[in-house]
Formats: structure tokens, sequence, C-alpha cells
């Protein structure tokens, strides 16, 4: 039989946090994506919940899952959120955006009474900044003015796909920052968000309440606040 894979671990163990009814955060992502397909088989199952996408892609795969959705706009009182990251740190600290949808996770992630992270152990770091770059959405009047401002923090570089600057799903472009290891996040999550023309960083600080790490044998936690079901 084959190892399970790290990511599909870490996704199988978070289904065990959702309620028999309420509504649940889908986060972005490959990770993310196994868990939405367990939402799914969970629906169908019995369970009763209705979800709020964090991207356009999530939003989709929910879709073709025939999860139920609420709308965009919100507001939302969400059970639990369940997202992936691109590094997390010995305190739980989080880089996310490499898929670019850091805006809305994070909105969604603030509207969540508990938010679960999910992740490889490859995605562990002692301090952010050793592994990932910063991703830093910032509004098209003006882009190349708000990156020569971010070069006060590091090297920078405009997010590029297929030869064009990559769009947002809000339609904003995103700065990559290798500031390298960070020892203060929220100080520097604070700076960054005073320029101009920055809408959103993918610093989380103090975002996660769970962290679950997966590996081929299985998957471990790194609980920072308890769970505590939600009432019917």
């Amino acid at each position: 039989m084959n190892p399970m894979s790290p990511k599909r671990s870490a996704a199988l163990d978070a289904l065990s946090l959702l309620p028999d009814e309420g509504v649940v955060g889908l986060g972005s992502g490959s990770t993310a994506a196994h868990f939405i397909d367990g939402v799914g088989e969970a629906i169908r199952a019995g369970k009763r919940l209705t979800c709020v996408a964090t991207s356009e892609q999530s939003r989709q795969q929910a879709l073709r899952l025939n999860i139920p959705l609420l709308e965009n706009a919100g507001p939302w009182r969400i059970d639990v959120c369940v997202d992936g990251a691109d590094e997390v740190s010995d305190t739980l600290d989080l880089i996310k955006g490499g898929g670019g949808c850091h805006l809305r996770e994070k909105i969604v992630n603030r509207s969540s009474r508990y938010n679960v992270i999910i992740v490889d152990e490859t995605k562990l770091s002692p301090k952010l900044g050793l592994r990932a770059l910063v991703p830093v959405e910032v509004v098209m009047f003006g882009h190349a003015a708000t990156g020569l401002r971010l070069q006060e923090f590091g090297e920078v570089s405009l997010r590029i796909e297929n030869g064009q600057p990559w769009r947002t799903d809000g339609g904003n472009l995103i700065y990559d920052v290798r500031v390298g290891e960070i020892p203060d996040p929220a100080r520097l999550d604070l700076q960054i968000h005073l320029i101009p023309g920055v809408v959103e960083t993918g610093l989380f600080v103090d975002r996660a309440d769970l962290l679950i790490i997966g590996s081929a044998s299985g998957a471990r936690r790194m609980q920072k606040r308890p769970f505590v079901p939600a009432r019917p």
C-alpha cells in the first residue's frame, strides 16, 4: 500500500473538526484542496454545512462538489476555517499568499471562531522569512512607486505569469519581498501597511489556533488555543 501524501494526511486530520451543522471556511492551495474534497464527502454523508471560499479556485472546486456556498459579500459567522500556509514559525505565525489569495484568506480568517492551518513538514521554520518571500498585494495605480518603497525591506520582484503581471482575484498586483529572517512579524506587517498603495501582506500574526502537520506516517498537532465546538 502506498503511503498517504503528507498534504492529504493533514487535510484528513482537520476533517475531524467539522461540526455536524454550521459554516466552514475553505482555504486555498494544494493542501486545502484535499480538505475541500473531504468537506464534499462529509456533506454527502449527511453533515449540514455551508461554506465560504477564500479564492475563486476554491469556490469553483466547491461548486463542482455541490458544496453550498454563502455569498462573497458576507458578513459570516464561521465556525472553523481550514487553510494552508507557505511558512509557519515556532510561534505559529504564518506567511501566506504563494497562491495570491492572502487578502481573502485574511478576511475569512478574521471572521472565523477557530482557524486551523494544515501543512507538511517542509513549511516549518524557526522564524518566518527563512523559507518564504513575503507577498504584498498592491493596487494597480502607482504600483511601481509602491514597489520602490517596498525595497526598504528587502529584494523586491513583481510577480509575473506568462509574461504578464500576475493579477489577484481582486484585480490587484503582487510584489514578493525577500526580507530574510523576520524577528518581529507584527512590526514588519505594520510598517508595510503604512505604504500608500499596499492592500494587504501575507504576514498572518497570531492568526492560527491549531497547526496540523502532515507526514507519510500520519499527522501531528500543535495547538495555540483549544478547540471548543460551536453550540447548536
